[in-house]
């Protein structure tokens, strides 16, 4: 039987320099196939926006969505540690509020922790929450909350500047308490070195090798998308394509009568049958 995968686990893995796996997942059924391969954690991301909503980004999805999808989620998993997005504006406006909204995504949705997305902005308010046994993984780097500020979905700390920031950012949600930090799309070698630099894990998207474990949008991942495919992402399979070849001959067989066979049918009693005559 696999042993359950936690919060202890991720410094573990760090630890024992052990790379740690993690797949978003928006649904039961999803999560329970993934759970069952045997990944380390699952994330229920505000990311459903995009890939289950259809929205441009992130920021419509609301604490009550998020909080409906983690349900669904922590029905289908047994082993991985269930990771969920607080959405824009659960955190922002003051820490009574991020401890209440973070509590709810704990105790309602069923999450075993929660990810918060900023650096020195948020800092003070990610540890209110970790103060309140709240397990919290931090995210820096591109934060997709912040696509209006940032101007678009572009790779972070390519300048001195930035760079500067986004590892200043690292010691201090490090300082706050997270257990773990989501470093997205920025150079290979400054997520080196804040990998380093840093005792807790650091999960890589778009942010190279060297970080201690890597997550990716399941929907890219299983490339449930052909219109665009982000850099960062490898496309382990083409469910794009097999989806669509399987709902065309589902179309075609239903057309022409093969759909159901006899195989797919009930019997029922002849002589109950002559008695509705």
């Amino acid at each position: 039987m696999a042993q359950k995968f936690t919060v202890k686990s991720f410094q573990e893995a760090k630890d024992n320099n052990r790379k740690i796996s993690m797949l978003t997942a928006y649904d039961y059924s999803m999560a329970k196939i993934v759970d069952a391969a045997g990944i380390d954690s699952v994330l229920v991301g505000d990311s459903l926006g995009m890939v289950f909503q259809g929205n441009e980004s992130t920021l419509p999805v609301t604490l009550d969505e998020m909080i409906y999808h983690t349900k669904a989620v922590v029905r289908g998993v047994k082993n991985a540690l269930v990771v969920a997005d607080m959405p824009f504006l659960s955190y922002h406006v003051s820490k009574e509020e991020a401890v209440r909204n973070a509590g709810r995504m704990i105790k309602e949705g069923g999450a075993e922790a929660v990810k918060m997305e900023g650096g020195s902005l948020f800092s003070e308010t990610i540890k209110a929450v970790v103060d309140a046994q709240i397990p919290v993984m931090g995210h820096i780097g591109l934060t997709p909350q912040s696509v209006n500020a940032f101007g678009g979905f572009k790779v972070q700390g390519k300048d001195e500047q930035s760079a500067k920031r986004i590892w200043e950012d690292a010691k201090l949600l490090e300082e706050a308490g997270v257990f773990a930090i989501t470093l997205e799309c920025i150079p290979d070698k400054l997520a080196q070195l804040i990998t380093k630099s840093l005792r807790i894990p650091t999960i890589g998207i778009g942010a190279g090798k060297s970080c201690d474990g890597q997550v990716l949008v399941i929907n890219d991942m299983l490339g449930m998308f052909s219109d665009f495919v982000p850099r960062f992402v490898k496309q382990y399979a083409k469910l794009n394509t097999e989806i669509t070849a399987a709902v065309q001959d589902y179309i075609a067989e239903v057309r022409e009568g093969d759909f159901p066979a006899g195989e797919h049918t009930f019997d029922m009693d002849a002589d109950i049958l002559e008695k509705l005559y």
